[in-house]
């Protein structure tokens, strides 16, 4: 990095990508600092800058030190160790030394005494509340949202005659011919354990998951005008149910908010909706099988004179970013869900449905909003630019 580079990063100030130290002498206070950037995506700490932005004049000693510092901290202070790369910078006013500490692909990641620290915008904080520590789980691949059991939703909960329809053509088979019982069968698919249904069995086979799920479900509105409003909407619903019910009625409660087209059809014929279904439905598709389950939160569904919003609760996975899953990218949230989905959805489970509705209707936006853990892709009517 060259000096004017540095110049300006210290310019915009600390962030949660970047942190200044005067000096470092303590090791666990720089193993604290490495965990919760490893934690929250990665970033670099530079020792010789005080926080009001001016240079502390370190010595090529210095760097000795802090070499060996950084090397015992993040290898003997740090569960797992983690691999800092280190920089020493030569600026006119003394040394500084780049940390960069990559996002860790081994996470959580614990200080010695087994507190987890994450970044909070400029500072650090230690991860207390579950749902932020089971989403760093989450992100290490080590437990997924759509397992957990849901307790209260035993087999007596199951609907057997949807189950025996999927299973037959699915399998070839009919259910009364299998010498295992639906309860042992739903155990091998890994939809059900100790006697509870987990998340993707519930969605998938229960006759109400709503019940014990009361906020899995989708919360649909349409408003008038371009704004969300407290009093005033043309249609609401609260779209409830297994997630085939879930994804269907939410399609057509779009279909039913949306302008429908005419073209060469005759004046009979319901006409074509402005939007493309297919779009909507790879959208509807990707908010409710890549969600976040460990957020308990609704999918959203927003439908404006200008656009139409749906909003899915959890930001991208690990290292996913806007520009990846336009390209086909994917990570798989929940795994469960999305390897049976495929037989009930219109959805792939290969990347592809990004790409395919931005294929069928290009004018559609997305934000990977990570402080407020949301996803949201919206559909534009008519135009880029929100005309209605």
């Amino acid at each position: 990095m060259e000096t004017p580079e540095l110049i300006e990063i210290i310019g915009r100030d600390e962030d949660s990508r970047h942190q200044f130290k005067a000096n470092v002498t303590n090791e666990t206070s720089m193993a604290q600092e490495m965990v919760s950037f490893s934690n929250s995506g990665g970033g670099s700490i530079f020792v010789g800058v005080s926080n009001d932005g001016t240079f502390t004049g370190l010595t090529r000693e210095d760097m000795g030190r802090l070499n060996q510092l950084v090397s015992n901290a993040s290898s003997q202070q740090v569960r797992p160790p983690i691999n800092p790369l280190t920089e020493n910078i030569n600026t006119p006013n003394g040394m500084v030394m780049r940390i960069e500490v990559p996002d860790g692909v081994s996470k959580p990641y614990m200080d010695k005494n087994g507190v987890i620290w994450v970044k909070s915008a400029g500072d650090k904080r230690k991860a207390t509340s579950r749902e932020e520590i089971q989403r760093l789980y989450q992100s290490a691949g080590l437990i997924h949202g759509d397992e957990i059991p849901v307790q209260g939703l035993t087999i007596a909960d199951l609907d057997i005659d949807y189950f025996k329809t999927f299973f037959e053509r699915n399998f070839r088979e009919s259910l009364e011919e299998q010498e295992l019982s639906p309860k042992v069968l739903l155990k091998n698919m890994n939809l059900f354990k100790n006697g509870a249904f987990n998340v993707s069995g519930a969605l998938l086979f229960a006759k109400n998951p709503s019940l014990r799920l009361p906020v899995f479900i989708t919360k649909a509105i349409a408003f008038p005008g371009r704004e969300i409003h407290e009093t005033e909407y043309l249609d609401s619903q609260d779209i409830t149910g297994k997630i085939a019910d879930i994804f269907q009625k939410s399609i057509g409660f779009i279909l039913g908010n949306i302008r429908h087209i005419q073209k060469n059809q005759g004046v009979n014929a319901s006409g074509e909706p402005e939007i493309p279904r297919v779009a909507l439905e790879e959208l509807v598709a990707n908010a409710l099988i890549h969600r976040d389950y460990f957020v308990s939160a609704p999918v959203r569904i927003f439908v404006f004179s200008n656009r139409v919003e749906i909003v899915s609760p959890g930001h991208l996975p690990n290292n996913l970013t806007i520009e990846n899953i336009k390209m086909g990218n994917s990570n798989i949230r929940n795994p469960t869900l999305a390897s049976y989905a495929t037989k009930i959805l219109p959805y792939r489970g290969i990347g592809s449905g990004i790409v395919r509705a931005l294929n069928a209707y290009p004018n559609i936006d997305f934000e990977d909003n990570h402080d407020g853990n949301l996803f949201i892709a919206t559909v534009w009517r008519e135009n880029m630019n929100g005309a209605s």
